[in-house]
């Protein structure tokens, strides 16, 4: 186990507050990266993107470095222009 990992799980243990944190942003991170892979191959720049949904570039690099702040609605938009579908599960 690396030194990060070691320090992430005594933190966990001792730090309620942290753990939930911990993973909400998590889950929030890993779901931004799956947008701009998604994005990456589709063979798309976040500029492509932005013009696609006629919008700003920032705007693309809003949603995939903080999709917890993304409406579903633009999300749907976003994954409608890389020729995707978004799905949802409650689990």
């Amino acid at each position: 186990m690396s030194d990060l990992k070691k320090y992430v799980a005594n933190r966990k243990i001792h730090e309620l507050a942290f753990s939930d944190d911990y993973d909400e942003g998590y889950q929030a991170f890993k779901f931004g990266v799956v947008l701009k892979e998604a994005r990456k191959q589709a063979g798309l720049t976040q500029l492509d993107l932005a013009e696609k949904l006629a919008t700003q570039k920032s705007a693309i690099s809003r949603i995939e470095n903080h999709s917890e702040d993304a409406k579903l609605s633009t999300l749907e938009k976003f994954a409608a222009a890389l020729g995707k579908k978004l799905e949802i599960k409650l689990v």
